[in-house]
């Protein structure tokens, strides 16, 4: 029985990422970040129990990039559906028939820029493909990891609904704005840039520096940026990845 918890864990993130999809799709995007949020907290907890209860195993690896895929990389991808048809119409109600580009089948015209959201989707069933026969990623990452990116992406309809900035709403309901987002978002799932795992193996400052100053300046930012934080922290972890990195090739 004790072998199994860490999977039981992994399916709360399935099913959180299933309803995470149903509101997506219904453009309830709050309820969708919740969602989300809860599942990669299933997805950071299954992993803890199989190694504190020495469980790991090869389904469990495979279930978690299933789950994964769906929480992580189908509803990012539909979220981005949903902002790049915002970005045609102006508002909150979905119409497909926004924009010059329209391919009409049977009365109903339907855009084809939205669809584009979903090249997210298509970055990370790749990653966590290539994650799962990769090696070399069992203390850090090669590429942003697909939940982060998901955080990234859910941040964006959160600061328009929690900032009330005018300025930030006109950036963000770009499309090309979420053109480029979208290029760099599958950029960054499936690039070389090495970054260090969250993953405490202990609880010494000494041995776990970088993970305790990036959660630190993550509250931090948090705390005083609130939504607007997300793109900040994900900067942040990837900009002290790549420092660190390079200090580490010049100590040797």
């Amino acid at each position: 029985m004790k072998k199994h918890i860490p999977q039981y864990i992994t399916m709360l993130n399935i099913l959180c990422g299933c309803i995470a999809t149903v509101f997506a799709v219904l453009n309830m995007l709050e309820l969708t970040a919740i969602f989300v949020f809860l599942g990669i907290i299933f997805d950071f907890f299954d992993g803890l129990a199989a190694r504190l209860l020495d469980a790991q195993s090869e389904l469990g690896i495979q279930l978690d990039s299933l789950a994964d895929l769906i929480t992580s990389g189908l509803v990012p991808g539909i979220v981005m559906f949903q902002l790049l048809a915002m970005s045609q119409t102006g508002g909150w109600n979905l119409d497909f028939s926004g924009g010059s580009e329209t391919l009409t089948w049977t009365g109903f015209k339907i855009s084809f820029l939205p669809f584009f959201g979903f090249l997210i989707t298509l970055a990370s069933a790749y990653r966590l493909a290539k994650f799962n026969i990769d090696e070399n990623q069992a203390t850090s990452f090669i590429g942003l990891p697909t939940p982060a990116n998901a955080l990234f992406i859910l941040s964006l309809p959160l600061i328009l609904l929690d900032q009330g900035n005018d300025f930030l709403n006109e950036i963000i309901l770009n499309p090309w704005f979420l053109i480029i987002i979208t290029i760099l978002s599958s950029y960054l799932l499936n690039s070389r840039i090495e970054l260090f795992a969250l993953k405490f193996k202990n609880w010494s400052f000494k041995d776990n520096a970088l993970r305790y100053i990036f959660a630190i300046v993550s509250l931090v930012l948090l705390l005083t940026m609130k939504f607007l934080a997300v793109p900040a922290i994900v900067f942040f972890y990837i900009v002290s990845s790549m420092v660190y990195k390079l200090g580490a090739k010049e100590t040797k």
